[in-house]
């Protein structure tokens, strides 16, 4: 009986590339992102005059506050990007335990974006407090809170499940990654048989699934 995780293994992933080569476009693209992310922060950190409110109404806590929340905002995008970087490296060089890191992030991403699905479910009077802090310039806000409660809410579920999906889906391509690189490790077994007259090497190339072809050597004949 095949288990529902073999059933759901592939190989392949989109634009029919190698679950190998998804993961490390994947992890390249998520490195990108998190590095220009930290170079912003930075920036912001080093000239705190072009990015910090300077309006007389703060005060000197928030001033510091913020300084505190960007620290930890680079330290997050410093922590993405090596935990990113062990991904690519572990899928090109056929490391199975350094993808884990990368997966259990988009488990948690997951877990977090389900959440903020629920709550919008539980309170939908949240999407009319969101609108209301964005400023007045926004565009299309008008139009936007003009709509019903659950037409809002409707449209921001659809929003959130159709990432969710994309999310789900890249999920199960580094898990697939992940049991590739894995079952790499255990795919050949070499097994060496003496007889009498002859010695023969039996290599077994085992796939992922289990099933096994057999290649005959001879070695030696006595």
């Amino acid at each position: 009986m095949i288990s529902p995780w073999d059933r759901w293994f592939s190989t392949s992933c989109c634009l029919c590339c190698h679950v190998r080569t998804g993961t490390i476009i994947l992890g390249v693209w998520y490195m990108l992102i998190n590095a220009v992310v930290l170079l912003i922060l930075l920036t912001a950190l080093s000239d705190p005059e072009q990015y910090h409110l300077t309006s007389a109404e703060l005060a000197n806590d928030l001033d510091v506050m913020d300084d505190a929340n960007m620290c930890i905002a680079s330290a997050i995008s410093l922590l993405m990007i090596l935990i990113c970087g062990m991904a690519t490296y572990g899928a090109y060089k056929l490391r199975a335990a350094w993808i884990v890191p990368f997966f259990c992030y988009q488990i948690f991403d997951f877990a977090l974006n389900t959440l903020v699905a629920v709550t919008i479910v539980v309170y939908p009077n949240t999407i009319q407090d969101y609108l209301q802090q964005l400023p007045d310039n926004f565009p299309y806000k008008e139009e936007i809170s003009a709509l019903s409660n659950v037409c809002l809410v409707l449209i921001v579920l659809l929003f959130i499940g159709c990432i969710l999906g994309f999310k789900a889906y890249l999920i199960a391509c580094v898990w697939n990654c992940y049991r590739y690189v894995s079952g790499r490790g255990t795919s050949e077994i070499l097994l060496y048989v003496t007889t009498n007259d002859t010695t023969v090497s039996h290599l077994f190339n085992c796939s992922v699934m289990g099933s096994c072809t057999i290649s005959f050597e001879r070695v030696m004949e006595i």
